[in-house]
């Protein structure tokens, strides 16, 4: 199962936000458009949606941007992921349409697959995915670069 891009762009951003020391900043789109090279008009629809969610605190405005909107132990990446996925069906069988559809068993397989699949999803918070954020700091761009001098 492959989530889609609107979900990816919501979880780096949530990770984004997380591993920064000063939970109080405010974030611009246009950081994370510049620092994951995303398109801004996505990263908005998403900051957005994550506004509306909760997950993000939204001010608006010149000196506006975002924040977490709590703390990162409280997001559940299960229940992140089924709100920002339209759809959690891997297939359709209905376009095109399967001659097998009426008496599909694998339609009950593919399903039991999504729970298993949500299931290891409802294990884990955002914390828990950016516990290491000290080796996530340095991939950033920009990040202070320390320079060994040997002599």
């Amino acid at each position: 199962m492959q989530l889609t891009r609107y979900t990816d762009y919501g979880l780096r951003t949530l990770m984004y936000v997380a591993i920064q020391p000063d939970r109080t900043q405010l974030f611009r789109i246009a950081e994370i458009t510049e620092v994951f090279a995303l398109s801004a008009n996505h990263v908005s629809k998403v900051v957005h949606h994550l506004g509306k969610l909760g997950y993000l605190d939204t001010i608006r405005g010149k000196n506006g941007g975002f924040r977490l909107g709590m703390p990162a132990n409280q997001i559940n990446i299960g229940t992140l992921v089924r709100q920002l996925e339209n759809s959690l069906a891997p297939i359709d069988c209905e376009k095109p349409y399967c001659i097998f559809t009426p008496a599909c068993q694998f339609k009950g397989v593919l399903s039991e697959a999504v729970n298993a699949y949500l299931g290891v999803l409802d294990k884990y918070n955002l914390q828990d995915v950016v516990s290491h954020s000290e080796e996530l700091k340095p991939l950033l761009p920009g990040f202070p670069i320390k320079v060994v001098l040997q002599g």
